[in-house]
């Protein structure tokens, strides 16, 4: 058994004269206040890798950085799924007795302190680096390769991705952290320029300086009792050129055996996080999961299924589409959103009923997958 018994979180966007070290740092002292703990009590250190700051032992660095020296210290990469899969290795950590509180953080100030280009080259290299990289492809035209086969096999239009864009961007307003706070429309999103046919620029997050953290323990340290019930993962392939069907990606597989883990139901559900890289990484990924019949997401969005006040509140935050993405850090803000529902902290954000959560984490382009179910205890 494990908790995750604190969690910090920095605003996104531009923070000018932050170094990655420093945005980790801000949300690390906010996790670690927020469980009522001091930092000599962390003895376990997971952290996200950073593009900015690609050194060999940034775990340690970091440590060192923050003043502390922890009994186990990581380094985790598997893209976007990384804050899941850290949060999934703190969890079997406690559990197995090696440590009792461990940090999980990252941060990045990819928006300040990495140039378009050297970030545009650091994302491209998850392609094939003999079949793919040397084509020139980037992250976007990845996911638009993806997203037109998705639009043909379903009859899903530009239109309809971009009401995904839409609910994120509704949601962010309410949140004062979110990179961006003016409303948008799906004529807005459809007017945006086109940045890889059928994503427009409005389809794609943004890139932001931030940092997020949270603390798993092996018990609760409050009466803010939030357990971990169950967590999977699943890898199918690196590369989109090896990618199975649309129909057999990770992120179906990684579903079922944690649910099969927690011993629990897509009905159980009150509360989604689940990750939002491109409209269509969204749109994917909630029909996978069993949110929404295949091509029929978007319709739910229409309807207010997925709204705050909706039948499954989703990305209450903004997800990484509005409220920003800093690299790791950026699918870790879900989990700090997730916890704040679940401990009833979400100010006008807050949700019905968030006591039993599932979240979910993609890397590379639909490539590694965790999911995750959390469970508020009385």
């Amino acid at each position: 058994m494990s908790f995750v018994t604190g969690v910090g979180l920095t605003p996104y966007g531009r923070h000018e004269g932050s170094s990655s070290l420093d945005l980790m740092s801000k949300a690390a002292e906010l996790a670690i206040t927020d469980a009522g703990l001091k930092r000599h009590q962390i003895d376990g250190v997971l952290c996200g890798y950073s593009t900015v700051s690609p050194h060999i032992m940034l775990a340690t660095v970091f440590a060192e950085h923050f003043g502390i020296r922890p009994a186990y210290a990581h380094a985790v990469q598997v893209g976007g799924a990384t804050g899941l899969a850290m949060t999934m290795l703190a969890h079997h950590l406690v559990e197995a007795g090696v440590v009792q509180h461990v940090l999980v953080v990252a941060g990045e100030n990819r928006l300040t302190g990495q140039s378009r280009d050297a970030s545009i080259l650091a994302l491209a290299q998850v392609g094939d680096p003999h079949y793919e990289v040397p084509l020139g492809p980037t992250i976007p035209a990845y996911y638009g390769l993806v997203a037109s086969r998705y639009m043909h096999e379903y009859g899903v239009t530009q239109e309809d991705l971009a009401e995904f864009a839409v609910l994120m961007r509704t949601h962010a307003l309410s949140h004062p952290g979110a990179q961006f706070n003016d409303p948008i429309t799906v004529a807005d999103i459809m007017a945006s320029k086109p940045v890889a046919l059928p994503l427009k620029l409005l389809d794609c997050c943004p890139v932001s300086d931030g940092g997020a953290a949270f603390v798993v323990s092996r018990e609760a340290t409050s009466d803010m009792r939030v357990r971990v019930l169950g967590c999977a993962q699943a890898h199918t392939h690196q590369h989109v050129t090896a990618a199975p069907a649309l129909s057999e990606l990770g992120a179906e597989i990684a579903i079922a055996r944690a649910k099969q883990q927690a011993g629990v139901g897509m009905s159980d559900v009150r509360y989604a996080a689940v990750y939002d890289s491109f409209t269509i990484t969204l749109a994917m990924l909630l029909e996978d999961l069993g949110l929404a019949a295949r091509g029929e997401a978007a319709s739910r969005v229409r309807s207010g299924y997925f709204s705050r006040n909706g039948e499954m509140p989703l990305n209450t935050h903004g997800g990484l589409l509005s409220y920003g993405h800093c690299g790791v850090g950026g699918a870790m803000a879900h989990l700090v959103e997730t916890h704040l529902q679940m401990t009833g902290r979400a100010g006008n954000r807050q949700v019905r009923d968030a006591s039993i959560a599932l979240l979910h984490g993609d890397g590379g382009v639909l490539s590694s997958h965790v999911s995750m179910f959390l469970e508020r205890v009385r």
